[in-house]
């Protein structure tokens, strides 16, 4: 890829207390990343010189820029994203690391949506201690779909070839069955099936969709949610000329390994997708917010305080969402 071509990605620190920064340092001292990419890390430059040094990652260099014009095609640099030098202990949040996490992705959103940066990768926050002014939603898919003023967004796990998305996102679970209508089921599943088309370039997607009770409801004897909504909605949709199958019991379904005859799978809810997909895919998945303008993905893993600090996290789920972000980037200029 000629340098001039190289999308500009943010990637947001997330909590500088977590495994976040250890993954993206990780990441980006392979300097083979910067011939496909130039990287701005949203955080502060003393944050990723303290991991730097406490990874031994001395083949990592970085510059610290103030604006865009600073860039350097070969280099990461870091963009600070607070004025005063944060006091942190891996392992142990604090109101201090929240509050930077919430700043930086603050500022890479209005980035984004100046158009100085073409995706933005997320490391993983504490949900609970980001909140604050301009960030108060159970999580990045929720902000960034808001931000964006996106009318809906879905929650989208992929890992090569393996695609699982959900319904209902970060909701209890006592408010799912009430959450699924015929009205979301078809939105959802026409953002599923235009993000396999613009984003991963299937053109005729088969998508398969899950029962949100056990067994599927057993012909409505152990609920009739799959009678009543799901049916008629796949029905309506293969009428339409759609690719849509199901509804599946989502215990045989995963179990037979059945996803691997569909392109996606669309999951009622969070742990319905989410539990299958990282028992499966933990190690290299990537979460994609489709539906929305922009390009953004993450990790499919959590901050993982009990191993922050340790240089025991693995990057491979973060390569991997950067990665992710530029074949979407690619896939929809038509490169």
């Amino acid at each position: 890829m000629e340098q001039k071509t190289k999308p500009r990605i943010g990637i947001t620190i997330g909590d500088i207390s977590g495994i976040g920064p250890e993954v993206v340092l990780k990441t980006l001292s392979d300097n083979r990343v910067l011939h496909y990419c130039t990287p701005i890390i949203y955080g502060t430059a003393s944050a990723v010189n303290k991991y730097r040094k406490l990874l031994g990652l001395e083949n990592f260099n970085f510059q610290t820029i103030q604006a865009f014009d600073q860039l350097h095609p070969k280099k990461t640099s870091v963009l600070n994203c607070v004025e005063e030098e944060i006091d942190f202990t891996p392992g142990t949040p604090t109101a201090a690391t929240g509050a930077l996490a919430r700043a930086a992705l603050l500022r890479a959103a209005q980035d984004l949506k100046d158009g100085h940066i073409q995706a933005v990768v997320t490391a993983p926050i504490d949900k609970d201690n980001t909140q604050g002014e301009g960030f108060e939603f159970p999580g990045h898919t929720e902000f960034f779909t808001t931000y964006f003023d996106a009318p809906e967004s879905l929650m989208f796990l992929v890992a090569d070839g393996f695609r699982v998305a959900t319904v209902t996102g970060h909701l209890p679970l006592k408010e799912v069955a009430n959450q699924i209508t015929p009205e979301l089921l078809i939105r959802k599943l026409s953002i599923l099936d235009n993000s396999l088309r613009r984003d991963f370039g299937i053109q005729k997607p088969r998508i398969a969709v899950l029962g949100l009770n056990p067994h599927a409801g057993e012909n409505g004897l152990l609920g009739t949610e799959e009678t009543e909504i799901v049916i008629p909605v796949i029905e309506q949709l293969k009428n339409k000329g759609n690719l849509v199958f199901g509804p599946f019991p989502a215990d045989g379904f995963f179990g037979t390994r059945s996803y691997q005859k569909f392109d996606a799978t669309l999951a009622l809810y969070h742990d319905q997708g989410l539990i299958p997909f990282k028992t499966l895919a933990f190690d290299r998945g990537v979460n994609f917010t489709a539906g929305l303008p922009i390009v953004r993905t993450s990790p499919d893993h959590g901050t993982a305080y009990d191993i922050a600090g340790q240089n025991r996290a693995d990057e491979t789920s973060f390569r991997e969402a950067l990665f992710a972000a530029i074949d979407i980037l690619r896939a929809r200029s038509g490169v």
